[in-house]
């Protein structure tokens, strides 16, 4: 709810604080007072570009402050923290400053914003009762996008119909299509390449089974390699070893069997001596033994002589292997398992696939008969509330004019399977025009008056701004008027400009606006009227300047009979 608008320097406006209140306020005045000026500042609230030939002249800037009370406006506070703007959960400041230069600046709780995040807090084009609902609506010349927008008379009458409910979750099941779709996509779009991975990872794993490594193999061929390698130099030393141990006549085999021959000559002299000699004879065993592994050895490295290339051969294959996956078999077998938890994963693809293409198609059917149930009971809304709303705008004198809502099916989106629009007609035998294109300020403000009192003000307060509401009307069309204003002001606000008497004597709080010539200067004022000067202002509307007794007498009646005397 606006409580308060304070405007400086703005075209007529030197200086005007203007407190509003909740439920019917009325602006009233001569013609070329000033009221639209405080709907265009109005408007300005609203996040609408500004023009610098709106700043009063003579003046650098002009400045428009709007004071808006949020406490039962949660969403509005959601709205504000999620763009970290500041907020007390309670009052929402929107300040305007307009540079005679051209410049314009934003300011929402304080904090420079942008003008769309403005638009985005104040009056977002959607919606009747979702997430977005405006805080302001005007309708008139300045501003009457809501009522122009499809999105808005669809969620008109999925209001009326009663199933907003069933609507936001066609709306997440939607969202929640869109989203598998855009998998399914990406997992296609990536499926030439998932292939390629497919094969390299499946030639990896094929090229490191086939050759069934064992751990520690590669050090086990490293010694092997070696020893074959140098067969040469170690049979050199095999021959002379065995010489020098057992062949040769200096052999130390040889010697060894001298000295326990002498020995045994001895050993009447000394029973010690065969005893100290006893390491010798097991070193004469030593040696033979020694002989013998050695032969064997020499024969190891000759027993196969292609031996040495197969190792070989075998080792580069491991190199190479190494080189790609780790300098050990033991990093190999590693990757070999990754390799195959890889192939595991790109294959599950597949599946993944299957199963989200069924999703999606199961998904598409639910949605395609909750948006057919949801279609038709638009449908059945959209007869009933059209019936009821041309009734209203019947009672508002509106000559002939007929809304007509134009349904059809679509292709299916967040919001169902419908395409809807308000439409107008001058009478049965005119062709429906749209209402965006061909409605009038006066048409959109009384078309706007006739919805709510079809549909109900049991979504979130905010303030309604009506300009033009009474436009072409008089007499019990204009009381009729005022009193629906006043039925669409309960639990709401409404700020209306009139000029009927009939309008302005149901109002809770009435304006005046009155325009001063002083010093070659105009300017606009505006002062809340009092019991006794409301009976003045509306026997002027009755009569104009010259108010007469009757006028007077006329206004008093209106106002009792409208139950606030």
């Amino acid at each position: 709810m606006l409580v308060e608008l304070q405007v400086t320097n703005f075209a007529i406006i030197k200086y005007l604080q203007i407190p509003f209140f909740s439920g019917f306020n009325v602006l009233s005045g001569e013609t070329g007072a000033g009221k639209s000026v405080i709907l265009k500042s109005l408007a300005l609230l609203m996040g609408e570009k500004a023009m610098v030939d709106t700043v009063r002249s003579g003046n650098d800037q002009a400045i428009i402050i709007g004071a808006f009370d949020i406490t039962s406006r949660k969403d509005i506070c959601n709205r504000m923290s999620e763009m970290g703007i500041p907020s007390d959960e309670e009052t929402l400041i929107v300040k305007r400053v307009l540079s005679a230069a051209g410049k314009s600046k934003v300011y929402i709780n304080g904090s420079l914003s942008a003008l769309s995040s403005l638009r985005e807090i104040v009056s977002p084009l959607i919606t009747v009762t979702g997430h977005l609902a405006p805080l302001i609506e005007i309708t008139g010349q300045h501003d009457n996008r809501h009522l122009q927008s499809k999105a808005y008379h669809l969620d008109v009458i999925d209001q009326f119909a009663g199933h907003w409910n069933q609507r936001e979750q066609f709306t997440k099941d939607f969202q929640k299509l869109q989203s598998m779709i855009e998998e399914l996509q990406e997992i296609q779009q990536r499926s030439m390449e998932r292939e390629q991975r497919l094969d390299f990872l499946r030639f990896q794993e094929n090229e490191i089974e086939s050759l069934a490594l064992e751990e520690g193999e590669d050090e086990r061929l490293e010694a092997r390699y070696k020893t074959l390698s140098n067969a040469g130099r170690l049979n050199d030393f095999f021959t002379q070893a065995e010489q020098m141990l057992y062949i040769d006549d200096d052999s130390a085999l040889t010697r060894i069997e001298r000295i326990l021959q002498r020995a045994g000559d001895l050993e009447k002299y000394s029973l010690k001596l065969t005893d100290r000699l006893l390491p010798l004879k097991e070193a004469r065993t030593l040696i033979d033994e020694v002989v013998h592994d050695l032969r064997n050895f020499a024969e190891e490295l000759e027993a196969d002589p292609n031996e040495l290339n197969a190792i070989e051969a075998r080792l580069t294959q491991v190199k190479r292997l190494q080189k790609k996956h780790g300098p050990s078999v033991t990093e190999i077998l590693q990757s070999l398992k990754q390799i195959q938890l890889d192939i595991a994963n790109l294959e599950g693809d597949d599946d993944r696939l299957d199963n989200l293409k069924k999703q999606i198609t199961q998904l598409q059917l639910e949605l395609k008969v909750r948006g057919e149930e949801i279609h038709e009971a638009r449908l059945k809304a959209a007869r009933t509330l059209s019936k009821k709303v041309n009734s209203e705008l019947k009672d508002l004198n509106m000559k002939g004019v007929e809304l007509q809502i134009q349904l059809q099916r679509s292709e299916m989106s967040s919001t169902g399977i419908s395409d809807l629009e308000f439409m107008i007609s001058n009478g049965k035998k005119d062709v429906a025009r749209s209402l965006s294109k061909f409605a009038s300020g006066g048409e959109l403000s009384r078309i706007l008056l006739s919805l709510k009192r079809v549909v109900g003000n049991n979504d979130l307060p905010r303030t309604y701004l009506f300009d033009e509401v009474d436009a072409g009307v008089s007499g019990p069309t204009a009381e009729k008027v005022g009193r629906k204003l006043k039925t669409i002001a309960d639990g709401q606000q409404v700020i209306c400009v009139t000029h009927l008497p009939q309008v302005a004597a149901f109002a809770d709080h009435h304006f005046l606006i009155e325009k001063k010539n002083a010093h070659s200067e105009v300017s606009m004022k505006v002062k809340e009227l009092s019991k006794e000067d409301r009976i003045q202002e509306i026997a002027r509307l009755i009569s104009g300047e010259k108010i007469s007794k009757t006028s007077l007498q006329h206004a008093s009646q209106l106002i009792k009979d409208s139950h606030y005397l």
